[in-house]
């Protein structure tokens, strides 16, 4: 994404403006401390260029205009096989919106849909929009693959709400908390682009 400091300043002011930052120019601390924090999580294997939800929430964090729409106080996955050799997966997961708290429960096909749904579910009395936005693609690439099981991962996750489309990028040795960084990412993304 960023080759030099200066390369890489100028790339971020670019895309500063285009997210609504038509004023920022080069020389902004902002500027730098936002190519440092790309670059430093680049390094531990986020994505940004394909990933401009993510990108556009750090920024925002980073230029001081965010303000969390949710959140996450616990979650928790369960996957168990009963007698009959069938799959089960349950994720529990507790938000506060607010000041208000939602615990919910959701099963899905697999830990991290089963997330995605609790994580939706968790949202919806708040935030009923919600429920357009649709995960139209995931994408798990192994990063350290001499790590084995061990591996660092990046989780890509595209969404749409069947009028816009947006990316966003978790990466951990977990891919479970990968998943629930791309997964929050592309809801929170949702709730700050509604005002927009």
């Amino acid at each position: 994404f960023l080759t030099s400091d200066q390369a890489g300043g100028g790339l971020i002011v670019e895309r500063l403006r285009q997210i609504g930052y038509t004023e920022v120019a080069k020389g902004d601390p902002r500027v730098r401390e936002l190519l440092w924090e790309v670059k430093r999580r680049e390094n531990e294997g986020y994505a940004y260029e394909v990933a401009d939800a993510s990108f556009e929430i750090l920024a925002r964090r980073v230029m001081g205009d965010w303000r969390e729409p949710f959140q996450t106080l616990s979650f928790r996955t369960v996957v168990r096989r009963d007698e009959d050799g069938r799959l089960f997966s349950e994720a529990i997961v507790e938000v506060e919106v607010d000041g208000e708290q939602e615990h919910t429960v959701a099963k899905g096909n697999g830990p991290v849909h089963a997330l995605d749904n609790a994580l939706r579910k968790a949202l919806y009395r708040f935030y009923p929009e919600l429920k357009n936005v649709h995960l139209e693609d995931y994408k798990v690439r192994v990063l350290s693959g001499s790590a084995g099981t061990a591996a660092k991962v990046r989780v890509l996750i595209e969404s749409s709400d069947g009028r816009d489309a947006w990316s966003t990028v978790g990466a951990s040795e977990n891919i479970i908390e990968a998943s629930w960084e791309a997964l929050v990412d592309s809801l929170s993304y949702k709730l700050i682009r509604r005002k927009g």
